[in-house]
C-alpha cells in the first residue's frame, strides 16, 4: 500500500465513485441520480487538497479535507445549476447550503474519509487520519475538525481512536427523512509536534 498527498491525474472518476458510496445517502437529495453525481463529483476534484491511499496502483482510500477557502470537492451555485439546469438545479442549491462548512482560523476541516469497501479494516482509515494531521502540522493549524452524523457509529468510534473528541452535538431531525440522518456531532483533535514527523510522496 502505498499513501500520497494530492489526488493523482486521472484517478478524479474513481475518487468520485468512493465519495459516492460512503456519502450518497447524504448527498443524494441535492446530487442524485447516481451517474450524474458521480460525473459531477469527478468533475470538481481539487486535487491537492485530498490525500489518497493506492493498493496496487489504485485509489482504495481517500480523505478530503478543507484549507485556505478550497476543499477536495468543490462546485459552486453556478456550476450546480449547469449541471442540472435552472428549474431542478436551485433546490440542489438550498440543499447544499444546508451542508456547507467552513473552518476557522487555525483549523484544517477534514471534509469526508471514504475507503473500498473490500479494503476497509486493512487500517486504510487509520493511516489517511494520521496523514491528515501531518498535513495540519504542516499548515501551521492548532486542530483538525470534522462532523460526524449519528447513523455513522463506526466512523465515529474510528475518530475517537485516533484522538478525536466531542465538542458539540446539533440535533437535525428536520433533515432525517431527506437526508437520512437527524443529529450531526463536531470532533476535534489537537495537533502535537508529533504530527509534522510524517511525510508522504506528493502525488504528480
Amino acid at each position: 500500500m502505498e499513501l500520497r498527498r494530492g489526488v493523482p491525474s486521472g484517478s478524479e472518476a474513481r475518487v468520485a465513485e468512493l465519495y459516492w458510496e460512503a456519502f450518497g445517502r447524504k448527498l443524494g437529495a441535492a446530487l442524485g441520480p447516481p451517474d450524474r453525481a458521480r460525473a459531477f463529483l469527478a468533475a470538481h476534484v481539487h486535487a491537492d487538497r485530498g490525500l489518497v491511499a493506492l493498493v496496487g496502483g489504485e485509489v482504495a482510500g481517500v480523505a478530503g479535507y478543507r484549507l485556505g477557502g478550497h476543499a477536495l470537492i468543490g462546485g459552486g451555485a453556478r456550476d450546480v445549476l449547469s449541471a442540472y439546469g435552472t428549474v431542478r438545479g436551485l433546490p440542489r442549491v438550498a440543499l447544499l447550503a444546508l451542508m456547507e462548512r467552513r473552518g476557522a482560523p487555525g483549523e484544517l476541516l477534514m471534509d469526508g474519509i471514504a475507503v473500498d469497501a473490500g479494503q476497509r479494516g486493512a487500517g486504510i482509515g487509520g493511516l489517511l487520519l494520521r496523514e491528515v494531521a501531518a498535513v495540519a502540522a504542516d499548515a501551521a493549524c492548532h486542530h483538525v475538525r470534522l462532523d460526524v452524523i449519528d447513523v455513522n457509529p463506526r466512523a465515529r468510534a474510528l475518530y475517537e481512536r485516533h484522538g478525536y473528541t466531542a465538542v458539540r452535538t446539533q440535533r437535525t431531525p428536520w433533515l432525517r427523512r431527506l437526508m437520512g440522518f437527524g443529529a450531526v456531532t463536531t470532533m476535534h483533535r489537537p495537533v502535537t509536534p508529533a504530527d509534522s514527523a510524517r511525510r508522504v510522496q506528493e502525488a504528480p
